[in-house]
């Protein structure tokens, strides 16, 4: 009855905006629907054709590419803000200082890799291939620190739809890796949602992924320091649930959405661990304009 698979994970998730330099000045983006959208480039696909001609790639174009090159990036939920209580704030000054570090770091190591003693000239051909390895290596890893900080710089309500993204992506993924990454992102959400929602300390939550029916199971086992909070959850739970900023609601931990749907929508919710769920009414009263929902039963 629960995540039903004909509703997108996006449904309890409202519109968000931000300005972002593009240009001489900055523009708006914005996401709607699961999309990234440019409303000051109507047209971004010309766009791209006239910088492969040469002309120079708008700013807000750059960003969307950015976020393209992302959206199924599993890496994603292993950066960025983890919940409210868990803010990031990077601004474009960071961005394009970060930005101007890596390009002088870059150069300045290779610089010292070029001061080098000389080799005779038989065995220059290997260090050469050597060096332009170590060249393309460093262009990746900055191109994806500046991917990283960019997003960022979009603010939580942005990456917070990048992350169900990423993780609706990846919700029915059999690989162990993969599968692994969804435990660790799910387990440090949860942790910080179980820690406001029993008191228990972040560090006594355990997290395993439920396949199969149903929504999963919670438990509270043991006493003191052996105490532990044992959830199972299904993969999309972070998309369809935490992502949508329904996972503790009205002092319930929601497990699962009934009927997705922005500003209502109806979920299954745990009073208590071991508890069997229920299913409450919800409504976000605000304008849509915040981060993420404000849910209220």
């Amino acid at each position: 009855m629960t995540n039903r698979p004909n509703e997108p994970w996006y449904s309890c998730l409202p519109s968000c905006e931000t300005r972002v330099p593009c240009g001489q000045g900055r523009h708006t983006v914005r996401w709607d629907a699961g999309q990234l959208q440019l409303p000051e480039h109507p047209d971004a696909e010309a766009e791209l054709v006239l910088a492969a001609l040469g002309g120079e790639k708008a700013g807000c174009v750059v960003l969307a590419e950015t976020w393209g090159r992302h959206a199924s990036d599993v890496s994603v939920l292993t950066v960025g803000s983890r919940g409210p209580a868990d803010k990031i704030a990077v601004s474009w000054e960071d961005v394009e200082a970060a930005r101007q570090a890596g390009q002088h770091g870059g150069a300045a190591g290779f610089a010292s890799l070029r001061r080098s003693p000389r080799r005779p000239a038989s065995a220059m051909a290997a260090p050469g291939a050597r060096h332009r390895q170590l060249q393309a290596e460093t262009d990746r890893v900055a191109e994806r620190n500046n991917d990283i900080m960019s997003l960022l710089a979009l603010g939580d309500g942005f990456n917070l739809r990048l992350a169900g993204q990423v993780a609706a992506a990846h919700a029915d993924s059999a690989d162990a890796s993969t599968r692994s990454v969804l435990v660790t992102a799910i387990t440090g959400r949860l942790a910080l949602i179980a820690e406001q929602w029993l008191g228990i300390d972040p560090d006594q939550v355990v997290v395993s992924l439920h396949d199969g029916p149903g929504w999963g199971r919670t438990e509270l086992t043991g006493r003191a320091a052996a105490r532990r909070l044992r959830v199972s959850l299904p993969p999309s739970w972070l998309a369809r649930v935490w992502a949508c900023g329904l996972a503790l609601t009205a002092r319930h931990l929601v497990v699962g959405v009934d009927r997705a749907g922005w500003p209502d929508a109806r979920v299954l919710a745990v009073r208590a661990p071991g508890h069997e769920p229920v299913l409450l009414d919800v409504h976000d009263d605000r304008d849509g304009t915040d981060d993420a929902p404000h849910w209220e039963v």
